[in-house]
């Protein structure tokens, strides 16, 4: 007689609470998981960009990304590099050489998303960099990285961030 666990019957399936249920990654989170590993190519790897790009869409996984968001985001990020660290070193507590490459990574990519992509709110573009600072980063490098996108999105954001400030800031 096999062995069974209760719980795996498919009339349980319901009984799995809400927030214990995950949620698959959207396209635009893949594309975000891509840019971060290119990006960590570049500073480690010292590749080219466009060679990081076609070894990028050649993975199996590209499928699942938001095809059009990558490009734009790895040409933003590529092309607009000196720009986007010279936005955010006001903001850091050392030279943007001294960060670990994850978390430099999630600042540029936070960054880019805060000035560019005004469809994105600017607290997911925020949480979006923090949450892959969580799954890639070293252990607080989530914290410092909400830190600092949290200084610079009032200078890009300035309607949007006093319309909604950051919780537990008052108005």
């Amino acid at each position: 007689m096999p062995i069974s666990d209760s719980n795996d019957s498919p009339d349980n399936a319901s009984a799995i609470p809400e927030a214990v249920k995950v949620k698959p990654k959207s396209g635009r989170r893949w594309a975000r998981e891509f840019a971060l590993q290119g990006l960590y190519e570049l500073y480690v790897g010292k590749h080219e960009a466009s060679a990081v790009r076609l070894r990028i869409e050649g993975d199996e996984d590209f499928k699942r990304a938001d095809k059009e968001f990558f490009r734009e985001m790895w040409l933003g990020l590529t092309a607009e590099f000196t720009s986007l660290v010279a936005l955010v070193e006001p903001h850091l507590d050392r030279k943007i050489d001294e960060v670990s490459p994850i978390e430099r990574a999630n600042i540029l990519i936070g960054a880019w998303e805060l000035q560019n992509r005004l469809d994105v709110p600017y607290r997911v573009a925020i949480n979006e960099s923090v949450e892959l600072a969580k799954s890639f980063g070293g252990t607080d490098g989530h914290k410092w990285v909400n830190g600092v996108l949290d200084k610079l999105a009032p200078s890009l954001r300035a309607a949007e961030v006093a319309a909604n400030p950051p919780r537990g800031v008052r108005r």
